[in-house]
């Protein structure tokens, strides 16, 4: 796990390094929305493709989804709980729950999942995702947005646009040639490997494109601590005790939980700014809970190897 983390945190500080010195003036937004955009279009469909073409689709796909929505609804509501106690206000209130409730399942997940456990990982960490993550993030989220927030646009995107996206019509072709029983040619599938082979380190390089210290300010730090209690302890705390009571392989109960204690997901910026919360708080917390996530996630990786892979 030590060796991974290196690796993972040796990419993403490439990220940071391009953040600050800027090659040939390239800025970091720009470039990451250039390397989002290939992996999104590109990259990440071939990968869903390739993986959940010969996954084990079915009743474990209907688990994942089970531990997935469950303990993003209990982050949702402990975040809700504590700004309600405190009386915080609406737009601070509304970051705090989207950072509190959605893991970073992909962009950091599906890498430590596959140099951790392997390329048979990478199937968890997608179906958490496109089953699990996702539908909560562009529904519920997205209403969560909007009432602490305000809908700036003329036209709002209806809330299932979400699957009117390549990574879906990807999962959605690849679940259907699975069922179905087809085999893909070995031409195709050497294809979809070596672009799924891009994935990993474009993912880790733009995650590091995406922090930013200088949006960690002293006055917001009462605020980003509920969130790391609740993102980096009681989340995971749920989840080992919930999938226990599922009838899943140990190897893929540990991957389950491992995927769900990443860091807070850098794509709720996108929300914060559309919906005017406090982006700069959302900010700091990607920045913060994805730096204690390397003394973390070597945490719950030793607990969840005496849970479950004694």
């Amino acid at each position: 796990m030590n060796s991974t983390l290196i690796q993972m945190t040796l990419l993403m500080a490439s990220g940071v390094g391009w953040r600050i010195l800027k090659p040939a003036g390239l800025t970091a937004e720009h470039v990451r929305h250039v390397l989002t955009t290939l992996v999104y279009y590109l990259l990440l469909p071939a990968m869903v493709l390739d993986v959940l073409w010969t996954a084990d689709i079915g009743l474990q796909s209907f688990h994942f989804t089970l531990l997935g929505m469950s303990c993003i609804a209990l982050a949702m509501l402990s975040a809700w709980a504590i700004g309600v106690v405190c009386k915080l206000q609406h737009k601070r209130l509304g970051a705090m729950i989207l950072a509190a409730a959605f893991p970073n399942v992909t962009y950091l997940g599906l890498p430590i999942l596959e140099q951790t456990f392997g390329s048979w990982a990478r199937s968890v960490a997608i179906q958490i995702d496109l089953f699990a993550t996702a539908p909560i993030l562009f529904t519920i989220g997205i209403m969560i947005a909007r009432h602490y927030g305000n809908d700036s646009s003329d036209k709002p995107k209806h809330m299932l646009s979400f699957f009117n996206a390549p990574p879906f019509w990807a999962a959605a072709l690849a679940v259907i040639l699975n069922l179905n029983g087809l085999v893909a040619p070995l031409w195709f599938t050497g294809v979809l490997q070596k672009l799924s082979a891009a994935v990993v380190p474009l993912m880790l390089f733009s995650l590091g494109l995406a922090l930013n210290w200088k949006a960690v300010k002293y006055q917001n730090i009462p605020y980003v601590l509920p969130v790391l209690l609740i993102k980096m302890l009681i989340m995971p705390l749920f989840a080992i005790v919930l999938v226990g009571y599922l009838p899943l392989e140990d190897k893929y109960k540990a991957a389950a939980v491992l995927d769900l204690a990443m860091p807070s997901m850098v794509l709720g910026i996108v929300f914060c700014d559309r919906y005017r919360l406090d982006s700069a708080l959302y900010a700091m917390t990607v920045t913060v809970t994805t730096a204690l996530s390397l003394i973390t996630l070597p945490f719950w990786h030793g607990v969840l190897i005496n849970e479950f892979l004694k």
